[in-house]
């Protein structure tokens, strides 16, 4: 036997049987995995941190503050903004990014979940 397996149908079917009925709907979870998503790669979760600390930035400036060329750092910021944890307006010939509250939200619960783990 896996240590990852159990061999029993369930120990607690009653509770499990609850616990299955409360489950989120599967269209949440799955909206719930794409926000997960878009942070799941080192250079947006970078790119988040510096848009937390400078609140908005412009694309060439967030470039240089996490080292990638600006092309690859405009794919990540459309990536995040698809998601809707990043917001962008345009002055001029810049482009401006902000994180939302929900990128904002996604961030502090990594960053909290990655201190208590250490």
């Amino acid at each position: 036997m896996a240590a990852d397996r159990c061999d029993l149908l369930a120990l607690d079917l009653e509770r499990a049987e609850e616990l299955r009925a409360s489950a989120i709907e599967p269209e949440l979870a799955e909206e719930l995995s794409e926000l997960a998503t878009a942070l799941a790669d080192p250079a947006r979760v970078d790119l988040a941190v510096a848009l937390r600390e400078g609140d908005e930035l412009c694309v060439c400036d967030l470039s240089w503050i996490v080292g990638r060329a600006e092309n690859l750092t405009s794919h990540h910021l459309r990536v995040m903004r698809r998601a809707g944890l990043a917001q962008s307006r345009r002055e001029g010939k810049m482009a401006l990014y902000s994180l939302t509250e929900a990128g904002r939200a996604l961030l502090a619960t990594l960053l909290d979940g990655a201190s208590v783990g250490r």
